[in-house]
């Protein structure tokens, strides 16, 4: 039987940023609907209305099929990505879907630009934003002023999700060797100093509507990641920091951005200036840290969608995230499990929240996923097995 009586909200893809975004638009009187792929996570929440499955790709006609379908079959009124290849799909079909759905998201061009990290920093260089050194390619190194260039660098996909084919590079015989390989897997790359560590890693999110208009904002510092080196948020916590949402917003309106960004910053331990890394057109995986401090992000990105007003959200400072699963493997790997702030083993607190958990009536996805999560950790031994 369909579900009638109230809006129906369909969310793409998942992970455990889907359980927070669920819950919370379920908790606004909304229907909840989920396509994706099996095993993500939030299929298993209680708060869902319905869950279809797919293995068909985003970047299919198939796709395009399969959504037209549910969105006239079950009365969708609009749709949330909760994965890049998810918000590219929309960007790519914008002029067909906002014939059937609301929702706010930048032109294919505009996404592109924003999304191909290569071209994010060439922006930030031209408009002087705040950013790592990079050189556009490798065969621009020849170009460089020698005095300006050091090693390490890392060589960083144009395009990737997360992490995925950043490489460390010691020296010029290094980057030669290794360059090849990882530009034949991931495609074009760029080159950029590396960040030293001491530094916080630091996640804005913020949201620009169809008047340019900044509607809310976020920011989150990373304190651990699993792997320690380029891994996962697996403790964070909310902050304040207008000057780094100001100047993301100024490069949002640069880029002609409209709907949601999450950027990733990072702060060089020599200046504490906070570097522009990367523009991710997704809610984040951390993104309940921001919900828990008080921005019903959910509920911010449906008013924005549908044009309703929208609400006075109280910001709190100091509301840490734990991801258990990830905090788990980064105790037993780390050589600082036992000096690190904050403390590990504070595991209760009014402001201590899990990524991976709902709440206690909603506690199968965290069951399920911990078990599917050591499961694929002891068949495969790779980062990329575990869903976050």
């Amino acid at each position: 039987m369909k579900v009638i009586g109230h809006t129906n909200i369909l969310i793409l893809g998942c992970g455990t940023q889907g359980l927070i975004i669920i819950k919370s638009l379920k908790q606004s009187g909304y229907n909840v609907f989920l396509l994706g792929e099996k095993h993500n996570y939030a299929d298993d929440s209680r708060y869902l209305d319905e869950k279809f499955y797919t293995d068909v790709l985003p970047s299919s006609r198939d796709f395009l099929v399969l959504v037209d379908k549910l969105i006239d079959c079950w009365k969708i009124a609009t749709i949330i990505p909760m994965g890049d290849v998810y918000a590219e799909f929309m960007s790519k079909n914008k002029g067909y879907l906002l014939e059937k759905v609301c929702f706010e998201m930048p032109d294919i061009a505009d996404f592109n630009r924003a999304t191909d990290k290569n071209k994010l920093m060439a922006l930030c260089k031209e408009k002087h934003y705040p950013h790592p050194f990079t050189i556009n390619s490798f065969d621009d190194i020849n170009k460089v002023d020698k005095k300006t260039l050091s090693f390490p660098l890392l060589i960083k996909p144009n395009i990737t999700c997360g992490a995925r084919g950043m490489t460390l590079v010691h020296s010029y015989e290094e980057l030669i060797k290794v360059y090849p390989k990882i530009n034949a897997e991931f495609g074009s790359c760029h080159l950029q100093k590396y960040i030293k560590q001491g530094g916080a890693q630091v996640e804005v999110q913020i949201y620009v509507d169809r008047n340019r208009r900044l509607v809310n904002s976020s920011v989150i510092y990373k304190y651990r990641w699993y792997p320690e080196k380029g891994g996962s948020s697996c403790c964070a916590k909310s902050v304040r920091h207008n000057k780094i949402v100001d100047i993301l917003y100024r490069l949002l309106l640069d880029l002609n951005w409209v709907g949601f960004a999450d950027f990733d910053t990072i702060e060089d331990p020599d200046t504490g200036e906070l570097l522009i890394m990367e523009l991710n057109p997704r809610v984040p995986a951390c993104v309940k840290t921001a919900v828990e401090a008080g921005i019903n992000w959910g509920e911010v990105i449906v008013n924005a969608y549908m044009q309703k007003p929208q609400k006075q959200y109280i910001y709190k400072e100091n509301v840490y995230l734990r991801h258990l699963g990830l905090e788990v493997l980064w105790f037993l790997n780390s050589p600082n499990r036992f000096k690190t702030s904050p403390c590990w083993f504070k595991f209760i607190g009014k402001n201590i929240h899990y990524q991976d958990m709902s709440d206690i009536s909603d506690l199968k996805p965290f069951v399920m996923g911990t078990f599917r999560n050591i499961k694929n950790i002891l068949l495969h031994g790779k980062k990329n097995k575990i869903v976050r």
